[in-house]
């Protein structure tokens, strides 16, 4: 039987961390929206082009093109036991599609976990994050998880810099164009008795314990 989880939390929730360490724990596939759209791009795919001239402009991707990107990466042979989607869907219709897709696969959506924080915490975590620019994308923070050498990232070497949407005003802007555009997707899942509210603000421990309870029942 396989198993398909949607994680849903806003930026800075700490959503990639804890897919990681999901997926290490229950040997599913992590698929991430953001690494698919990197991953395109860098290939230079027909799919790659269109997402990022959307991307360019501070333009959110169409859904028909994110749809496309993730269908495609679900028809690999690793995800015949299911997946673990970060960052996909966004949107009722993106849900829709996804229903559409795992229906084509006799599957359906196991659960959904919603990771929460208050917007304090948010702007926190966000507004202190670096990344390398190695193709890993390591992220550290300067409150919470400092490199071992400042500037540098402890798993490559590489350098690590701050994005431009790591600035407490972009963080505020994000949370809020978040809010707006997920909002209904909340709704859409807590109609179908899939939606599970995690507690975010805690430690990282905490969070991975309540998800792989979860997650076993």
């Amino acid at each position: 039987m396989s198993t398909y989880i949607v994680l849903l939390g806003a930026p800075g929730v700490g959503k990639g961390t804890q897919a990681d360490i999901l997926a290490q724990e229950t040997g599913l596939v992590h698929i991430s929206s953001g690494d698919l759209f990197r991953e395109h791009i860098n290939n230079k795919t027909e799919l790659g082009a269109l997402a990022a001239s959307f991307m360019s402009k501070g333009e959110l991707v169409p859904d028909d093109v994110t749809i496309a990107m993730v269908e495609e990466r679900l028809s690999y042979s690793d995800c015949k036991k299911g997946a673990l989607l970060d960052g996909f869907p966004r949107t009722p219709t993106q849900a829709d599609a996804l229903s559409v897709i795992l229906n084509e696969k006799n599957a359906s959506l196991s659960i959904v976990p919603y990771i929460t924080a208050s917007d304090e915490v948010l702007i926190e975590r966000l507004s202190g994050r670096w990344t390398c620019r190695a193709p890993g994308h390591h992220t550290f923070h300067m409150i919470f998880s400092p490199p071992a050498k400042e500037g540098i990232c402890d798993i490559d070497g590489s350098e690590l810099y701050q994005r431009d949407d790591d600035t407490v005003e972009t963080a505020r802007k994000r949370l809020a164009v978040y809010k707006k555009q997920t909002s209904p997707l909340i709704a859409y899942y807590r109609e179908q008795g899939k939606l599970v509210k995690i507690q975010g603000d805690q430690p990282i421990e905490g969070v991975t314990k309540e998800l792989l309870s979860v997650l076993e029942r």
